[in-house]
């Protein structure tokens, strides 16, 4: 489904790649892996990205999809 960005975020002392909606969850003990799965995932969906800190705040983020910038990288 179009528009379903993927999150990573805190999960008990893990770290979860959510995809917004509730459709799919998966753990990982850190947050790199999160993020690399999370990449993965938001790229083949060509979504967002939003990768949170511990206190749940968004960090950083990154668009897969349709960028309306134009610019490279």
């Amino acid at each position: 489904m179009p528009g379903q960005d993927i999150h990573v975020v805190p999960a008990d002392g893990r770290w979860a790649v959510e995809t917004e909606g509730g459709h799919g969850r998966e753990t990982f003990d850190t947050q790199a892996e999160a993020i690399a799965a999370g990449t993965e995932r938001a790229k083949a969906k060509k979504v967002e990205l939003f990768i949170h800190g511990l206190d749940g705040q968004i960090r950083e983020r990154n668009t897969f999809g349709n960028d309306p910038r134009d610019v490279k990288g």
